[in-house]
């Protein structure tokens, strides 16, 4: 793997219905200065073959079995750390993308711009717009739309400790055209700082494995705060995300039940378990005291709609019960490295 000053980091799960346009846009950036790596999860989609055969430039790590969202990048991660002299991780940079992006061609050069503007900033994050794919009735046939609608501008987080993306749903008018520092840089599109990574790191991981997939990008990105390093939103760099099922940022309890009811039983399921054990690692006791009025009710209603109306309520709740004293432990080990105060990082949650 050649020396360079970013590692740009794919995760591959059957995903070759999405890869060959992503890698398209990457090979196309105007900022050159990066080594691709595709972590694949134990495929069967070809996805070998095809970066065999099409860009043997790209180094591949194949795993026998899906090691999951954290596992895979905590895998890419380690792997550039230990190829990277340590004396320059503070000028070093991994970008972990999914394989549903789309970059515009200056994504890499706007966010590289900056980064040595602030060096107490740990992740970036672009715009991040809404790509739709619409079938033509040809499998090899499907017309990309990149809309108007955000994706995300970065994480939010409530006084009931929800966190949302920031600007989904909504149509960009300009209101997100500064550049300003925010919460944490969302999962499908972050840029981190390799130093930072060393320094959040607990028990070895920087993602928690224990989560597997869902909401480690939030963990992280709390743990983040706690370490005293910032985030930073730069809306020159956009780039576009399919997905899914989605909820905008500001929804009603209805529209949140309807949501939850269109995703899958395994994205509910990890969705809600990993929430609970991201406040087990990351909440301290004085935001009870401080935003209780809000958690409370919040998580409560949250128990009681999951045991009773989902399947995998009460499996989430006994996961999250086997797992406590890993989460404690982990929790100790944040704290004790903790640079922010409770005051400084519960700042982030209003509304």
């Amino acid at each position: 793997m050649k020396d360079k000053k970013l590692s740009i980091h794919i995760v591959a799960w059957n995903s070759m219905s999405f890869l060959p346009d992503l890698l398209d846009t990457i090979m196309k950036q105007t900022y050159r200065d990066f080594n691709v790596l595709v972590i694949d999860n134990a495929s069967d989609d070809g996805v070998g073959a095809f970066l065999r055969e099409t860009y043997p430039e790209v180094t591949v790590l194949r795993n026998p079995r899906n090691q999951g969202f954290a596992g895979a990048h905590n895998q890419g991660i380690r792997y550039v750390l230990d190829h990277w002299p340590q004396e320059d991780l503070k000028d070093r940079f991994i970008l972990v993308t999914n394989p549903d992006i789309l970059l515009e061609p200056n994504y890499l050069q706007e966010l590289m711009a900056v980064v040595g503007a602030y060096p107490k900033t740990g992740s970036f994050s672009g715009k991040l717009m809404r790509a739709f794919g619409e079938n033509l009735g040809d499998e090899a046939l499907r017309e990309t739309v990149k809309s108007d609608r955000f994706d995300t501008t970065g994480l939010k987080g409530y006084r009931s400790r929800r966190m949302v993306d920031r600007g989904a749903g909504a149509m960009d008018t300009g209101q997100y055209d500064e550049l300003e520092h925010i919460f944490g840089a969302p999962g499908a599109l972050p840029l981190f700082r390799a130093q930072t990574l060393k320094d959040v790191v607990v028990d070895g991981e920087y993602f928690d494995t224990d989560f597997f997939a869902y909401k480690e990008d939030i963990d992280l990105a709390w743990r983040m705060q706690w370490a005293g390093w910032d985030s930073l939103y730069v809306p020159s760099a956009v780039a576009y995300h399919y997905r899914g099922v989605y909820g905008p940022e500001k929804t009603s309890m209805i529209d949140r039940v309807r949501n939850r009811s269109a995703q899958s039983v395994q994205r509910v399921y990890y969705s809600t378990r990993n929430h609970w054990l991201m406040l087990l690692k990351n909440l301290r006791f004085s935001d009870f005291i401080v935003h209780g009025l809000w958690i409370m009710p919040s998580e409560m209603a949250r128990l009681v709609y999951s045991v009773v109306f989902e399947s995998v309520g009460r499996k989430a709740v006994m996961d999250v019960l086997r797992l406590l004293p890993r989460m404690l432990k982990k929790r100790r080990a944040i704290k004790r490295s903790a640079v922010r105060s409770a005051k400084e990082v519960r700042s982030w949650f209003t509304n």
